[in-house]
């Protein structure tokens, strides 16, 4: 998949999205957060970004805050979807989504046995990826 990067930030590759999805989701206490390498096994996108919050207000703080160091690095979503009233929030780059869960709509969907198939991208990965963000 190419970036839909819409700056001149070439170096913001797919990768770089969802370990900065990821880490801002974990620095706004979301737990279970999981980066899946999705790009071998589907033409939906190269990452799945999937975590969960305990509470609607803290699912939405997490899709705020994430939406908004997209934007703040020229990345827009592609689609509306993602209500965080419906305890799941799915915000949609083109080659990460991101899924922000209410632990039940998590357990429910269980979007990890369902994307089985795809490489896990380790913790020590994502966590060290050298982005700026704002928590």
């Amino acid at each position: 998949m190419t970036s839909s990067n819409t700056n001149a930030n070439a170096s913001f590759n797919a990768l770089e999205m969802a370990s900065l999805a990821a880490n801002i989701a974990e620095n706004k206490k979301a737990s279970d957060t999981l980066v899946l390498d999705t790009g071998r096994v589907s033409y939906l996108a190269d990452y799945f970004v999937i975590c969960t919050a305990d509470s609607v207000s803290q699912l939405r703080a997490i899709a705020e805050e994430i939406k908004k160091a997209f934007r703040d690095r020229g990345e827009e979503k592609l689609t509306p979807a993602g209500d965080p009233s419906t305890k799941w929030c799915l915000l949609d780059y083109g080659d990460v989504v991101i899924h922000v869960f209410h632990r039940s709509e998590r357990e429910f969907y269980n979007l990890e046995d369902f994307w089985s198939h795809a490489t896990v991208v380790s913790e020590e990965k994502w966590r060290k990826a050298d982005l700026q963000q704002a928590s």
